[in-house]
């Protein structure tokens, strides 16, 4: 019993060292995460209610960034780089930055950083305002299909398609 016991708490201390496991960050032609917005930022931005459109995100600068996930992260100030780089967790998109109502449906396309939600304190992010208005149908179910598809194709590539009508453009200087 106290070799099972043992062994019970190794694998537990081992699995709680071990990093997550995280698929592939999705990142357009800016080369960052999140096509240069800051993550961060959406956190003091109002929220808009579900069928209204959300404020555009807040660009980050190339002069403060962060890595996660594979991927660089453009920030607007140095507060909010280093608040990232105390939980990239908490702030990072979730999805690995894909459109939130794509992984409810089983597959990664693109997140636009412009049609986001905030919802139980996480990021979610989405493709078009016509998905977003899917998505907005049944939150709450959207996210839970989404939770159940994740594991499943979190691993896959991540999405190399464009965000259709969004124009990217590199973090400001």
């Amino acid at each position: 019993m106290k070799r099972f016991a043992l062994a019970l708490a190794t694998a537990a201390t081992t699995a709680l060292t071990l990093p997550a496991f995280a698929g592939p960050q999705f990142i357009d032609d800016t080369g960052f995460a999140v096509s240069g917005y800051d993550v961060v930022a959406y956190r003091a931005l109002p929220q808009g209610n579900v069928g209204e459109a959300q404020p555009e995100g807040v660009k980050g600068s190339t002069e403060f960034t962060a890595e996660y996930n594979g991927a660089t992260f453009a920030f607007a100030n140095l507060e909010n780089r280093d608040k990232f780089q105390a939980n990239p967790a908490y702030y990072a998109p979730q999805y690995d930055g894909h459109c939130a109502y794509g992984v409810s449906r089983g597959g990664k396309v693109p997140g636009n950083p412009n049609l986001w939600r905030i919802v139980d304190d996480k990021l979610f992010l989405n493709i078009t305002p016509n998905v977003v208005m899917f998505w907005e149908e049944d939150i709450p179910g959207n996210i839970d299909l989404a939770q159940t598809n994740w594991p499943g194709i979190e691993a896959d590539t991540a999405s190399t398609n464009p965000i259709p009508n969004f124009e990217s453009a590199a973090p400001v200087k």
